[in-house]
């Protein structure tokens, strides 16, 4: 039946009357509307002293709900960069009801080596990577410019959370540990923790007995990466479990399923479904057509009984 079905396809395809690429059959080719998705911002950054770009989703009821929204900041958040598929996942819970509405903030990265890495102390960093350093800025920035901006602007609730992959997953463990109290909710997926001979994982315990988590949620995962990105994770990992207060966390290993180019759509579904789960969806009772021989009135008769 699958090779029927497939064949079938082929043949329409091969049929099918020729059109132009981004045309219909019939159509006007000047008909086109443009599709948007979010909100573009430029922002003066006080800190970076330059106009930065920050990109918003927002729930379609957020202009009229009463409600506030959790914020999800999202790392590496420009238009070519992670916001598309990453403000995808904040529609897909709207209309699938599997975790709750969210509002996106995509903050985009121009030099990611630079914005991302805490100043390296191994010299052999600072010489392969001369223009490292900059993440104390860049959260600076986060801090002082983009979370004011954001919570003038729209309707947000009291949780903040973070997101981001490789130099950016180093960069939120980074916050984490050197200013914990930015975001509620850390993700990171894959985190670079490889950085600077692991020095940032290295001084986890440390930075960890020194604050207070008490509402604070992690989420970590990795996959395939090993050597010092997963020698990194692993003494991170020993360190939440080792301080006592240290925050909530969910560890997933992905090793065997994933590679660092793979791992970041599934994860961050993961995420949000963790973090934000909402009770399973009440469908009601099972309508006759999924009921082997069911009848139209089964369905309701069975309610009644």
């Amino acid at each position: 039946m699958k090779n029927l079905i497939c064949g079938l396809a082929l043949l329409v395809a091969a049929t099918a009357p020729a059109t132009a690429r981004g045309t219909t059959a019939g159509s006007d080719s000047n008909s086109a509307t443009p599709i948007h998705f979010g909100t573009s911002h430029e922002i003066t950054s006080s800190v970076l002293g330059e106009t930065r770009t920050v990109n918003v989703w927002l729930p379609p009821e957020h202009d009229t709900a009463e409600m506030p929204y959790t914020v999800l900041y999202l790392i590496d958040g420009g238009v070519e960069q992670d916001f598309p598929h990453i403000a995808g996942l904040a529609q897909l819970g709207v209309i699938s009801w599997q975790y709750e509405p969210l509002i996106v903030v995509g903050i985009e990265t121009t030099e990611r080596i630079h914005e991302l890495t805490p100043a390296p102390e191994d010299a052999r960093y600072r010489t392969q990577f001369d223009t490292s350093g900059g993440a104390e800025a860049f959260r600076a920035y986060i801090a002082q410019d983009v979370i004011p901006f954001i919570e003038a602007t729209y309707r947000v609730g009291e949780r903040r959370a973070v997101i981001g992959e490789s130099l950016a997953g180093l960069f939120i463990v980074d916050t984490l540990l050197e200013q914990p109290d930015l975001f509620d909710d850390y993700i990171s997926v894959s985190p670079s923790l490889w950085w600077d001979d692991q020095a940032v994982a290295g001084r986890a315990a440390e930075r960890l007995a020194a604050a207070g988590h008490s509402d604070t949620r992690v989420y970590l995962t990795m996959g395939d990466e090993g050597g010092t990105m997963q020698a990194g994770l692993d003494t991170l990992l020993a360190a939440l479990d080792a301080v006592e207060g240290a925050p909530e966390y969910r560890y997933v290993d992905r090793r065997e399923t994933e590679t660092h180019s793979t791992i970041y759509h599934g994860a961050a579904l993961d995420a949000l479904r963790w973090l934000y789960p909402y009770p399973p969806y009440d469908y009601g009772a099972t309508p006759w057509y999924l009921i082997e021989g069911g009848q139209p009135d089964q369905a309701a008769n069975e309610g009644n009984e």
